[in-house]
């Protein structure tokens, strides 16, 4: 058996190469297979799970490469001279490709992004659930959808992009933002009063994140040359012909913005109508004048 081998694959060595790759493919992916079934029991329930699976892609992607060149490389010498005069035309024609893989060696290891982080990246704004070589892929936020919550659909962004535009990291350093609200008053209101409850409400619903947030703070101080800004709620007053404006500014956890809003817009509203004869919210009234036609003008003259 042996010896019927060994002259097959003298008298045949390509198709004898090419049946030892396939073999050695599905082997290899067979073991990779019950490697990653044996982890999912360890890994399942964290974030190892997902570093895990690209982690064993990446090393069967390799030893694939490796094998291919060990089996075939006395087959490809001969196409050495071929392959150097096409380099130029394929390098120009794969250029946003290789501009892609270059992004993506950026990204692990630039500290640009990392998935669970909330980007806007190409003028797509998501959170990033896998980081590929070519291409990073977003569940999108906003659009049609207030309040950035999931639109539901999936985006897949060319690495090139963090070479061509801003990223904007939402939760990288500081998983914070600052946000405002911004309430219409009459001017007969107590706006003293109106501002101590703002206040009251703005402290009940954000003092939960003081403690996290000055501790992110501190850390970015270390890190960036930025000065110290105000984490708790503050209330600025302005005013115009129409009303007054009372502006409430606070910080909150990127993913909790809209509850967080709804929470504070719903206390201001039961606390203010518990003082309905001192705080009256305005609104904007407008008085619509019906324009006399030509003939009706005639008829008074």
């Amino acid at each position: 058996m042996r010896e019927w081998f060994n002259q097959y694959a003298e008298a045949y060595p390509l198709i004898t190469n090419i049946s030892i790759f396939i073999i050695f493919i599905v082997l290899l992916l067979m073991i990779r297979k019950f490697a990653l079934n044996h982890l999912y029991k360890q890994f399942n329930e964290s974030e190892n799970w997902y570093v895990t699976r690209k982690i064993a892609k990446w090393m069967t992607n390799f030893i694939l490469a490796l094998t291919f060149i060990y089996i075939f490389g006395n087959d490809l010498s001969g196409f050495t001279t071929a392959i150097g005069l096409a380099g130029a035309g394929v390098t120009y024609a794969l250029r946003e490709v290789i501009v892609s893989f270059a992004g993506w060696f950026a990204i692990m290891f630039g500290d640009f992004f990392k998935t669970g982080d909330r980007v806007l990246l190409g003028g797509t704004k998501g959170d990033v659930v896998d980081i590929g070589l070519l291409r990073t892929t977003l569940m999108e936020i906003g659009e049609w959808v207030d309040g950035d919550q999931y639109t539901g659909r999936i985006v897949r962004v060319a690495n090139s992009y963090i070479f061509t535009s801003p990223v904007y990291n939402y939760t990288a350093d500081f998983k914070f933002l600052w946000d405002e609200i911004h309430i219409p008053l009459h001017f007969d209101t107590d706006v003293k009063l109106a501002r101590k409850l703002v206040l009251e409400i703005a402290e009940e619903e954000i003092g939960t994140y003081n403690m996290q947030a000055e501790e992110d703070w501190d850390n970015m101080k270390r890190r960036y040359r930025i000065e110290n800004a105000s984490l708790k709620p503050q209330v600025f007053i302005s005013f115009d012909d129409n009303w007054i404006t009372l502006s409430l500014r606070y910080i909150v956890d990127t993913r909790e913005r809209r509850a967080v809003k709804d929470r504070i817009f719903m206390s201001i509203l039961e606390r203010f109508n518990q003082h309905t004869d001192k705080i009256e919210l305005a609104s904007e009234t407008f008085e619509i004048v019906r324009d006399e036609t030509r003939e009706e003008r005639k008829q008074k003259l």
